[in-house]
């Protein structure tokens, strides 16, 4: 299986990817800086990692969508190319129209570092066919801008078609007011496409992949879709 990973101006999450990505799970992966003008051939899955795209200059990922990189990603996509984009790669994808929504400043208006826990609301799709369902997932976040927002159609569109995959959680599983860390809607942590083949996330799965960190929840994302493909 191999991951392309587009590092754009600014990404500071690409080099956790590819750890997690070939070191810890034992896939292919390799960089594409952004300005490159197609995928490799090979490529399974194109993966938009962390960080400040050009410094989240005018809004988050508002320049990178421009980047040349973005118009293969856009094909790739278009033909069932699978897309993971985790925080500023969420951004990306908003801001690229792939996924709807936008994501604002968080609710208190501070930049967040922590772990929080996820429930899975949708276990029948490629990123988490291997998610557990007895408990929630411990993922890190870290973001100022990951208060995610869409209007009343189309979160109702995402809710009645099962397109939430997480939503931010309790250590229970309990979905409620105070563990959502960013006002995001309906504690909206990730959403995916109609077609199921691009996620869209705030936290942040890679860097949990490593039991020398003391949790390796994150790997089920990246297995799930492994799983998938074979």
């Amino acid at each position: 299986m191999k991951y392309s990973i587009v590092i754009f101006p600014g990404s500071n999450c690409d080099h956790d990817a590819y750890n997690a990505i070939k070191k810890n799970l034992g896939y292919n992966a390799e960089f594409i800086w952004h300005k490159e003008g197609s995928l490799p051939k090979d490529t399974d899955c194109v993966l938009l990692p962390g960080g400040f795209a050009h410094g989240d200059y005018l809004r988050c990922g508002a320049i990178a969508r421009f980047s040349p990189i973005m118009n293969d990603v856009t094909k790739f996509a278009e033909k069932g190319g699978y897309i993971i984009g985790i925080c500023n790669g969420f951004q990306v994808l908003t801001e690229s129209h792939l996924l709807p929504g936008a994501l604002l400043r968080n609710r208190d208006l501070n930049f967040i570092c922590e772990d929080i826990y996820l429930t899975c609301c949708n276990t029948n799709t490629a990123f988490t066919n291997l998610v557990p369902t007895d408990r929630p997932l411990r993922i890190p976040i870290s973001h100022g801008e990951g208060n995610y927002y869409a209007d009343k159609d189309t979160i109702d569109e995402l809710e009645s078609n099962n397109r939430i995959i997480f939503r931010y959680s309790n250590i229970k599983g309990e979905v409620t007011p105070e563990s959502n860390p960013n006002g995001s809607i309906n504690n909206i942590a990730a959403i995916i496409n109609k077609e199921g083949n691009i996620l869209g996330m705030m936290p942040h799965p890679e860097r949990y992949c490593d039991n020398i960190l003391g949790c390796e929840d994150g790997k089920y994302i990246f297995q799930s879709l492994f799983e998938h493909l074979k």
